[in-house]
């Protein structure tokens, strides 16, 4: 035990909290792999509480007799966990490792709630909620992949026998992580409301429990619980610091997530909005941050200024590459069964990472640069201007059956229909002109530009 205590004291000293959050994490230093193991040896379920306060109520501790007791407690249930993991790694729970597991550090995690709440942490130990907000999010997801394992093998009994059984099932889904939220957001809760110094405030923890509720929320599929904390921090912003004095990991996870939030809403200008803020801030090796952000960049763009990524910004090697360059090329050859074959492809991605409606409409791109290239070939601002609905709807036709190619899907367009396509894209501003139907005709603008968006 004495290798954490020395590094519990000398952060304690020193006023790191990073220091203090690594010695209640459960996993070891890369450095020391068996550190963990030799903290938990060296003590026993008997005498546990009498080796643990003996460690912190040092003559050198400058800690009050509540703080003390506080930590106490905390390490207590730390070596508990501790025990729960170890025993999870040698297979001695080889059936209900993950909830033992949880349920341990869930005690961390109330206990350090319990310390800020009754023994007044300072703030400087905020890092410590942020490991134990951390781990007790991946502890419940691994207890609740644990449950469905059950489930599917019959080892849960999900009949009952309780005549309410049938009303209110014994397992719901992501149940442990469900309670883990209301966990974090106790965190959040403890951060938000603290009225110290702005110096001493809990305040500063706020973006990164935030996050870590954004990030559960999102996983729980209930992103209508992250607007709370949206409108909680809106009401609290008086009392904030400035969002450039936080860490700036922390600011762009939150524009990360809020401008998610307004794209889900399609509210695409807002979204734009703090995706471009983030994507500015944002460290230039964070690669794979860097990635989320296009993720949802691009189908944004799509939507707020109709530009297509530059090669630059997408190049064949990013991972992003064979999700969206199909889809793109496809946009800009105004082919319509590519597109279609493109969205297919990948559906299965698209609706994982939320973005297949919005990249189904950005269709209606595609059919904007097809009639272009309908409207060049029928001399374009040298020739009349006008062009006939049946023209289009060929057009059309042609290019979902493939092309030149021919291998695209057998579907009869009617003229009708596409003529309906047309007065949206004026409708959208994707086309500048107007419909005669008494001649069938659509009368395109040869005065400025006639089809404004993605150029081809």
């Amino acid at each position: 035990m004495d290798t954490i205590f020395q590094a519990f004291h000398q952060a304690q000293y020193h006023g790191s909290g990073p220091g203090l959050a690594a010695t209640i994490s459960p996993i070891p230093p890369s450095y020391d792999p068996t550190l963990l193991r030799r903290f938990y040896n060296d003590s026993n379920e008997f005498a546990v509480e009498t080796d643990i306060q003996h460690h912190i109520r040092t003559p050198q501790s400058n800690l009050s007799k509540a703080e003390s007791t506080a930590w106490k407690d905390i390490y207590i249930a730390y070596w508990k966990a501790i025990g729960e993991i170890l025993r999870a790694e040698t297979g001695h729970h080889r059936h209900d490792w993950a909830i033992k597991v949880y349920e341990a550090w869930k005690e961390v995690a109330n206990l350090l709630i319990r310390g800020y709440s009754h023994a007044s942490f300072g703030a400087w130990t905020m890092p410590c909620l942020y490991t134990a907000g951390k781990y007790l999010r991946i502890f419940a997801i691994k207890a609740d992949e644990e449950q469905a394992i059950k489930v599917r093998t019959g080892e849960l009994d999900m009949e009952g026998d309780a005549l309410g059984d049938d009303i209110m099932p014994v397992f719901e889904k992501n149940a442990w992580l469900e309670d883990a939220a209301r966990v974090i957001n106790r965190v959040f809760t403890l951060c938000i409301s603290d009225r110290a110094p702005i110096e001493e405030s809990r305040k500063w923890g706020l973006y990164h429990t935030t996050n870590l509720l954004f990030k559960t929320y999102f996983k729980l599929n209930s992103i209508s619980l992250s607007k709370n904390c949206l409108r909680a921090l809106e009401a609290a912003r008086a009392d904030m610091p400035p969002m450039e004095a936080f860490p700036r990991s922390h600011i762009v996870t939150f524009k990360y997530y809020v401008g998610v939030i307004h794209f889900l809403d399609e509210e695409y200008h807002r979204a734009e909005e703090h995706l471009t803020s983030a994507w500015q801030i944002c460290h230039k090796s964070a690669h794979r941050n860097k990635e989320l952000l296009l993720t949802y960049l691009i189908p944004t763009h799509l939507h707020t200024s109709l530009t297509l990524p530059s090669p630059t910004l997408l190049p064949p090697t990013s991972p992003l590459s064979p999700l969206f360059t199909p889809l793109l090329h496809a946009l800009r050859l105004g082919s319509l069964s590519a597109f279609t074959a493109a969205l297919l492809a990948n559906e299965h991605i698209y609706v994982t990472r939320r973005i297949y409606l919005s990249l189904e409409r950005a269709r209606e791109l595609c059919l904007r640069n097809l009639l272009r290239k309908i409207w060049l070939l029928q001399g374009g601002k040298e020739g009349s201007g006008r062009v006939k609905v049946a023209m289009f709807a060929e057009g059309v036709r042609w290019s979902l059956r493939g092309g030149e190619n021919g291998v695209g899907e057998e579907e009869r367009v009617e003229d009708e229909e596409v003529e309906c396509w047309v007065a949206n894209l004026i409708y959208r501003g994707l086309l500048k002109g107007y419909i005669s139907h008494e001649h069938g005709t659509v009368v395109i603008n040869r005065k400025g530009e006639a089809f404004p968006g993605t150029g081809v």
